[in-house]
């Protein structure tokens, strides 16, 4: 820090030094009067000097000439009562001529003193001669005063005392010097920070005072409105910023978030609010981005979390149905999306839960975030509580160096899908119910928790109540995960739907078989319609899959849906079932049939025609070789 001390007179320069070395701070002291000081102030100001200190009408004269501080020693009532000793008594006037600053309560010593005072205010260096004279002209024989007022009176053969500071102001005035050097330097370093952080973030940022000025406008606002901050810093925003409504939230104090603005060729999208001091509107900020740099970020992250497998890829727009009992269930997810409370999803195996699931998430406002999913019945209770809350390193033997994070970590700002939450352990369910109550995770082997932000979607295929009369669930975490509660209909309640799931089925895997199979015959949709599904849509899918394989026509038709279906699963009684059930052929002969077809299918690729058929190649190659 650079601090310097102009001391206006002799004794004061003295008694200066002295204090210096009291104190021992490096601090750089002159002399200089008035505008001598002046000088010498400015060509510090030039030396980058961080305060300045002085006296009197110098201290004056330097505050208004520099953008330096000043910080002045201050002249009190003490020192101006010392220069009337032995005046006790006098019948004369005497006159007390200085600039304001330093004879500023001059009065009232007159009047403790029962002296006749006469004060001489001295505005300007140039002038003060001439005030001091006009004194003296009027009989005034002793003048007390600052610098150029007892230098005047002296020069003018008056009896002249010097209103001096003491040690004890010097040292007073350069410890503030300091201190207000300290907090220069701390604000200019926040400053810096501050500025560093507004010119390189990736948004664009525009502020404005209260009469709309702009005040800040960083690097990216630059480049945005192609125009440098020296042309628009201090200017009313509307006259340099094209299609700004800063001045209506000035106006009104509403923000204005999400808002697509046009500039030239380019589409941004801004927020504006309003800067508001003690319920006063005082500014606003703007922040806005290119919609094309949003869009190139938003893809990165979608493909990132697409690599790690954390993307929902389902909306309620891929749900194919036509029956009410569905869209009733639809309207209710689509309203559960728009809050963040837990959801629990029941329904039979093959309803299409994970795929309200991934719905739900990207109706809501962390569709922009991961959508973690597992399966609680897929792992054993060990393994699944090292994949859900993680663990360190070394906390069991085993543990991947460094530690894992869990998926709960994972789905921050996002969801995570707990399937099959029915299946999960007793010990374990304690540990799941922590997390939701307090919203933080403990890694295995860890003394620390760690906040996350996740909405949890919880389904099942069990009855949850009759668990957890029986003991196997527990009943306080079945209230935390049933707070919005879905119950997608079996298949069977809903055969309308069959009108739309079966062509569309159809068609898929009519293009993945390469066939040319465009539909099904009205007599082998009316014998699907018997079925009761209890593997639900996965079932109609294996069903429909197996059909397309079979089918050497355009339509699939009652004989490819034979093939398709188990008779003893079924209603045998049916009419239309018992038309075509009548002729079973052994099940060896089936087989032989079906591998045929799989073969001509695949044409006669021993691997995928294993994996279309559900068994691995050796199992394949030894049936063939039976045949």
């Amino acid at each position: 820090m650079k601090i310097g001390l102009i001391a206006p007179y002799r004794d004061l320069l003295d008694m200066a030094l002295n204090v210096k070395e009291e104190l021992g701070v490096d601090i750089r002291i002159e002399l200089g009067d008035l505008s001598e000081g002046v000088k010498v102030a400015k060509e510090w100001e030039k030396e980058g000097f961080d305060v300045i200190i002085s006296r009197g009408g110098t201290y004056q004269l330097i505050k208004e000439a520099v953008s330096v501080p000043v910080v002045e020693i201050k002249v009190n009532a003490y020192d101006i009562l010392r220069q009337f000793k032995g005046l006790l008594g006098y019948k004369e006037v005497v006159g007390v001529a200085g600039y304001k600053n330093v004879i500023y309560g001059c009065e009232v010593i007159g009047e403790v003193l029962n002296l006749n005072i006469v004060k001489i205010v001295i505005e300007k260096e140039e002038i003060g001669p001439k005030q001091v004279k006009e004194a003296k002209e009027k009989g005034i024989k002793i003048i007390i005063g600052d610098t150029i007022g007892a230098r005047s009176a002296k020069e003018l053969g008056l009896e002249s005392r010097l209103i001096t500071s003491g040690k004890e102001a010097i040292a007073s005035a350069v410890n503030e010097a300091f201190r207000l050097a300290e907090a220069i330097k701390a604000e200019k370093e926040r400053t810096e920070k501050i500025k560093t952080i507004v010119d390189f973030v990736h948004d664009g940022i525009i502020a404005v005072d209260k009469d709309g000025r702009i005040s800040i406008y960083n690097r990216m606002a630059e480049e945005i409105f192609k125009q440098p901050s020296g042309k628009v810093l201090g200017k009313r925003v509307e006259k340099v910023i094209p299609n700004t409504k800063l001045y209506e939230v000035l106006k009104t104090g509403k923000p204005q978030i999400g808002q697509l603005q046009k500039v030239s060729d380019t589409m941004i999208v801004t927020n504006r609010v309003p800067v508001i001091v003690n319920d006063e509107i005082v500014g606003a900020v703007a922040t806005f981005q290119e919609v094309a740099a949003l869009q190139k970020v938003e893809h990165s992250i979608r493909r990132k979390l697409s690599d790690r497998g954390f993307v929902a890829e389902y909306s309620f727009d891929d749900i194919l149905y036509k029956s009410k009992k569905m869209d009733d269930v639809i309207r209710q997810a689509q309203k559960y999306a728009l809050l963040d409370s837990t959801v629990l999803i029941v329904g039979e195996t093959g309803t299409g839960k994970e795929l309200f699931a991934q719905s739900i998430h990207n109706a809501s406002l962390r569709k922009n975030g991961p959508f973690v999913a597992v399966n609680c019945a897929a792992l054993p209770e060990n393994l699944l509580e090292s994949e859900l809350f993680g663990y360190v390193e070394g906390a069991f033997t085993g543990a991947v160096k460094g530690g894992k994070v869990g998926l709960f970590e994972l789905a921050h700002r996002g969801t995570i899908f707990l399937d099959e939450i029915g299946e999960m352990p007793i010990g374990l369910q304690a540990k799941l119910l922590r997390v939701i109550q307090e919203r933080k995770v403990r890694r295995i082997g860890d003394d620390k928790l760690i906040p996350v932000d996740v909405r949890i979607i919880a389904a099942t295929n069990k009855n949850l109540i009759d668990m957890v009369r029986k003991g196997k669930f527990r009943e306080d975490l079945f209230y935390r995960i049933n707070v919005l509660h879905i119950n997608i209909p079996p298949l069977r309640e809903r055969k309308e739907d069959l009108d739309v799931l079966v062509p569309h089925l159809i068609k898929k895997h009519a293009a993945r078989c390469r066939k040319n199979v465009k539909g099904i015959t009205s007599r082998a949709m009316d014998v699907l319609k018997t079925f009761d599904y209890p593997g639900n849509v996965r079932e109609l899918e294996s069903i429909i899959e197996r059909a397309v394989a079979l089918c050497d026509e355009m339509w699939i038709d009652v004989g490819d849906v034979k093939f398709s279906c188990d008779a003893d699963e079924h209603k045998a009684g049916n009419e239309l079932y018992r038309d075509w059930s009548c002729d079973i052929k052994p099940l060896e002969f089936v087989e032989r049939e079906y591998i045929k077809k799989a073969l001509e299918l695949t044409g006669g690729n021993i691997s995928e025609a294993a994996r279309r058929l559900g068994i691995n190649r050796t199992t394949l190659w030894r049936k063939l070789k039976k045949q």
